[in-house]
């Protein structure tokens, strides 16, 4: 079977990036941001939309690519179905409409644990349970009916995806094997933390700070950005946006452990936005010169202003968790604007790129 051409990908990609649109918007309403009324709609889903319905589809279209060339075009359902669960939203169909459609994570965790099977390694296993993790979150969501308790679940999944997806790219690099031992018990203790809240939701919660706090430590000490940080161009970028990112999921970690995860914690938006934007968003923005090509087979050539999105975007980052914990709102406000005007930076700045290079290729 052949792969699916890049072209037929772009449909899905649209997808996820509508969805990211709109949950950024929803996002600013719960700051009393003026938005659209499709996005002011949504305020109360801003998360499902930007885990699930984007990222979600994102990664998953990420990881189809990966398993296609093992002959599982069928992989591609999971994208396709997270991308169709955030138009279902959009669309305000009923939300068990877009939670069955989410639960598609199943098709991805399926995917990945045949790949594991096949070849067993370590990354494999991090990815397959990092699918898993994404899978559990939907159901917790379709079963609880309330996004809340699902949190930790994608946030693992997006944790472990990250995580696998860095030992994939550094397997070669050797490593300890008492380290090697280490990661996987703090994963196992992650998996262990995220069935506890279920039952014991405020025992759950802090042994899953810790395993973030852990794997954030590994992260910056096992991590090859350790020393490709010292390079220069893309190199140096990407090592600096890894090393970045794991410093907030160090921050993320803590913060939990104070207990900031639970809901109607003071501190839980600077808590989990240190986890999904100083961290995940870092990944992303270090990763995507990598993957955007492997994905729609477009070049982005590397140019020093992709630093001014990144540095955007961790400046207002730190204003707004600033602004949570001095309790001053206007300075919140003002942070999470500025992270939308980052990720927009971000956008542009890749899409100059790809223009720039198409332009200085053609002829004449």
């Amino acid at each position: 079977m052949k792969p699916l051409p890049p072209v037929a990908r772009l449909p899905l990609l649209f997808l996820g990036m509508l969805a990211l649109v709109v949950g950024v918007l929803a996002g600013l309403a719960r700051f009393a941001v003026d938005v659209p009324s499709v996005a002011a709609a949504q305020a109360g889903t801003h998360g499902a939309l930007m885990i699930t319905a984007f990222l979600g589809t994102v990664i998953g279209l990420e990881r189809a690519v990966a398993l296609a060339g093992s002959g599982r075009n069928w992989t591609y359902l999971a994208p396709l179905c997270a991308g169709a669960g955030g138009i279902a939203m959009l669309l305000g169909l009923p939300t068990a409409g877009s939670q069955t459609l989410f639960v598609s994570g199943a098709i991805l965790a399926l995917g990945s644990g045949l790949l594991f099977f096949r070849q067993p390694a370590v990354y494999l296993a991090t990815l397959a349970l990092g699918a898993a993790t994404w899978l559990g979150g939907n159901l917790v969501w379709l079963a609880d009916g309330s996004l809340l308790p699902a949190v930790p679940w994608w946030m693992a999944f997006l944790v472990l995806t990250i995580a696998g997806e860095r030992l994939e790219l550094t397997r070669f690099l050797p490593t300890p094997p008492g380290a090697r031992r280490l990661f996987v018990a703090v994963v196992a203790a992650q998996l262990a933390a995220l069935v506890l809240g279920l039952f014991r939701e405020e025992a759950g919660l802090r042994l899953f700070a810790a395993t973030l706090l852990a794997l954030a430590l590994w992260l910056l000490r096992y991590d090859i950005a350790r020393r490709t940080v010292r390079q220069t161009g893309l190199t140096r970028y990407i090592a600096v946006c890894l090393l970045a990112g794991y410093a907030w999921l160090a921050l993320g970690g803590l913060m939990g452990l104070s207990g900031a995860f639970a809901p109607g914690h003071p501190l839980r938006d600077a808590a989990l936005h240190a986890v999904f934007l100083g961290f995940v968003f870092s990944m992303i923005f270090g990763h995507a010169p990598i993957i955007f090509p492997a994905v729609v087979q477009v070049q982005i050539p590397y140019h020093p202003a992709f630093y001014l999105p990144f540095a955007l975007l961790h400046a207002s980052l730190l204003a707004r968790i600033g602004g949570g914990f001095a309790g001053v709102a206007s300075l919140g406000r003002a942070g999470a604007v500025a992270n939308a005007v980052a990720l927009l930076l971000f956008i542009l700045t890749v899409l100059f790129r790809v223009l720039a290079r198409r332009h200085a290729a053609a002829p004449g």
